[in-house]
């Protein structure tokens, strides 16, 4: 599934990576615990998390995750941002829930990681 899907599917704004709306994914992993993430989470999978700092984006560095979905309205800072931008690593945030946002992504074909 493509990010620009994902944009869709959740009505997700973009805060970075609109050039990277095409990138592909296969799975996504959602935890406020960032140890969970880095214990069972897939390389190139969409992070959903609620978790908004820096630790966040390091996690997903370290894991080749292709973008982050901050979920229930949750916006990062510029500090986080920028962190961001300088990994290349797509960021959204959506006003659902995280239960809903793993449902609706489920439910139209992504598959959850580990």
């Amino acid at each position: 599934m493509t990010i620009r899907k994902i944009r869709e599917l959740l009505d997700a704004e973009v805060l970075f990576g609109e050039e990277l709306m095409d990138l592909d994914v296969e799975f996504a992993f959602s935890s406020d615990m960032m140890s969970d993430v880095l214990a069972y989470a897939d390389e190139q999978s969409v992070l959903i998390t609620g978790l908004c700092n820096p630790q966040v984006v390091r996690t997903a560095e370290m894991l080749d995750i292709a973008c982050i979905i901050f979920v229930r309205g949750k916006s990062p800072d510029e500090h986080i941002l920028h962190l961001a931008m300088d990994k290349n690593i797509v960021i959204l945030t959506t006003a659902h829930h995280m239960f809903t946002t793993c449902g609706i992504l489920y439910s139209n074909g992504l598959l959850g990681g580990a």
